[in-house]
């Protein structure tokens, strides 16, 4: 999602006047919610793009607001372009087909048919292994013929190793997000070290602090299975976000932390994003024992401790760095 730089500071004034905005150590080291102050608020923000440098981190600064960073150390530097991001470039000039065609190389998808993007993303990219994801990007590539480094480096869509190393004097603190933004439910050994272990190792290299949160890419509880719980627990995070827009309990797992996504385009909207759908959605899920559907939903909230996920918030402000 994304957001004019005007509507965003509209929606730090709506945070700073009704929640006390909180470090990622004030939620650590007071789970429970005893400690905080009432109405105490994280911010986060996930993916590596340049535009939460350059225009959210002053603003959050401004208001003095703290948050939390979730990077993928792939794309830092303008390397190479994040797989969503080839994928939507790839079908706003291709098409479908070309989308369809790369499918098709991915042993035991000859025969599927994605007829739009929400179908790749919500229904392809969860479904398949982190090799059959390399298969399929390599494939796109191939029959789009387009140069993804040059496009990454033109369109400079996401931050520089300066950057990032500059973020901890607008009072951001680093998290990781995976290395290259993909599922884990399929995770083998090999592709949690690669994923995991290799983005935490760069990213302290790169940011010069310690990476101690976690962040699903795409934010579903399908992909926090029991073997990347108790990875990232022995790899030193301590804790592990969603992004299903769920209240959290009085007293929440630091590794299963919800959190609210929003796009609410004023004050009132924000609001009931905010304090009241998540709450309907813990009932629900109490009540017919489910979780949220959606592969790529939002949030943290919590009686006393609150989220918000500015995922992406303010990723196209400017469009000519699009590819």
């Amino acid at each position: 999602m994304s957001i004019t730089p005007k509507k965003f500071e509209a929606a730090l004034r709506f945070l700073t006047t009704h929640y006390v905005p909180v470090h990622l150590e004030d939620v650590l080291t007071n789970c429970t919610g005893q400690g905080l102050p009432q109405r105490a608020l994280l911010v986060t923000f996930d993916d590596a793009y340049a535009s939460v440098a350059e225009w959210a981190a002053p603003l959050c600064k401004q208001y003095g607001v703290p948050a939390v960073f979730f990077v993928n150390a792939a794309f830092v530097n303008n390397l190479r372009l994040a797989p969503d991001n080839l994928v939507c470039y790839v079908a706003n000039t291709k098409g479908m087909d070309t989308i369809n065609a790369a499918i098709h190389a991915v042993p035991g998808n000859g025969t599927v048919e994605m007829h739009s993007l929400a179908e790749v993303f919500g229904a392809f990219f969860p479904a398949i292994s982190l090799a059959e994801r390399d298969v399929f990007l390599d494939a796109l590539r191939q029959l789009s013929g387009i140069s993804e480094s040059a496009m990454a480096r033109d369109a400079k869509l996401y931050l520089t190793s300066k950057q990032l190393g500059e973020l901890a004097s607008f009072d951001f603190e680093i998290g990781n997000h995976t290395y290259t933004h993909t599922h884990c439910r399929s995770f083998s050994q090999r592709d949690l070290v690669s994923e995991v272990d290799t983005n935490k190792a760069e990213l302290e290299a790169l940011s010069g602090t310690k990476i101690r949160s976690f962040s699903l890419p795409y934010g579903s509880s399908k992909d926090l299975t029991g073997e990347l719980a108790e990875h990232l627990e022995r790899s030193g995070h301590q804790a592990i976000f969603l992004s299903e827009s769920v209240a959290n309990p009085r007293s929440p797992d630091l590794l299963h932390l919800d959190r609210v996504s929003t796009c609410a385009e004023n004050d009132e909207t924000l609001f009931f994003e905010i304090e009241v759908l998540p709450r309907l959605r813990a009932i629900r899920n109490q009540l017919f024992h489910t979780r949220a559907r959606s592969d790529w939903p939002n949030s943290f909230i919590g009686d006393r401790q609150k989220s918000v996920n500015q995922d992406n918030y303010v990723k196209a402000i400017d469009r000519r760095k699009r590819a």
